[in-house]
């Protein structure tokens, strides 16, 4: 078997057996071809299914001089999912990386936005431009469901219930889940949605699809990361924010109030009750006021 014809293979899989999206087998992908680069570079003469710990070990030795930490985890994960595919449709015996572990990293704490942030760069929005009350939308969606933006530009109007106060959304692995909306959002995108919308072109295939270019087209990835780039510097502020900045001040803000740890997870749309755990990190005064309050002997 050759990289070429493993490549396509693993991809059919990603696709078929695990329903990765295409941004996500990308990755996957990445990763395996760094490790065919590495191969090419010098001259080493081998396949997916001869080759051994030895040459993956002088491999991440490699790459570990590159790339930092998260990186090279990234990497070796890749990797590891990879020919785990392979031994699990018996075209190897033997998991080349088995033994090999993964640097340890620090737990990363993502970028969150106060309140007052957020209204500043919802205020930064001209809603006198043809596309002012879509952005205001976009932002209101991104904080108010706590969206991915791959699930933000997929959203369509078919999936908005807005008389029961949810949205549906597909998240990672073709998973739908329902979140539920809050008045306020429900009135930004209805404004767009029924005043703004229905006057500019729209590309019959992108009918459905609720957040349009100037063409009538869907959005792209690139284009909700300039509107807020854009945003942040209208609002003068000087700090690294992203669209996924707003999905974790979203649950951020809800544990900070009280929402159940639970319920975020579902909201969030994470497979693992870990992954939302790192927001216990951001700030724990909310848990300090909650033993004071709650616990049998905080008087005693």
């Amino acid at each position: 078997m050759t990289w070429g014809q493993a490549l396509k293979e693993y991809r059919n899989y990603l696709q078929l057996e695990r329903g990765l999206s295409p941004n996500s087998i990308q990755n996957y992908l990445f990763d395996v071809k760094k490790l065919i680069a590495y191969l090419e570079e010098f001259n080493l003469e081998e396949s997916p299914l001869s080759i051994d710990h030895k040459t993956l070990e002088s491999f991440i030795y490699y790459v570990a001089k590159q790339v930092n930490k998260r990186s090279q985890a990234r990497i070796i994960s890749g990797l590891k999912s990879f020919f785990s595919y392979l031994v699990f449709e018996d075209l190897r015996q033997n998991h080349p990386l088995s033994l090999i572990e993964s640097p340890k990293l620090d737990k990363k704490l993502p970028d969150t936005l106060s309140t007052t942030e957020i209204d500043l760069l919802i205020a930064a929005i001209d809603l006198s431009h043809p596309q002012g009350h879509r952005n205001k939308a976009i932002i209101e969606l991104l904080y108010g469901c706590g969206l991915r933006v791959s699930e933000l530009i997929e959203l369509r109007i078919s999936d908005l219930f807005f008389k029961e106060s949810f949205i549906r959304v597909e998240g990672k692995g073709q998973k739908q889940r329902l979140i539920p909306i809050g008045n306020y959002t429900i009135k930004q995108v209805n404004i767009y949605k029924n005043e703004v919308r229905p006057h500019q072109p729209i590309n019959e295939q992108f009918s459905d699809i609720l957040f349009l270019n100037r063409r009538g087209k869907q959005l792209t990835r690139a284009m909700i990361f300039t509107i807020v780039k854009s945003l942040v510097k209208e609002a003068n502020l000087n700090k690294k924010i992203s669209p996924h900045s707003f999905r974790h001040s979203f649950a951020t803000h809800l544990l900070e109030n009280g929402a159940d740890l639970r319920a975020i997870q579902q909201m969030l749309g994470h497979e693992s009750i870990t992954t939302t755990e790192i927001y216990m990190h951001l700030d724990r005064s909310h848990l300090k006021e909650a033993v004071l309050k709650y616990h049998p002997r905080k008087d005693a």
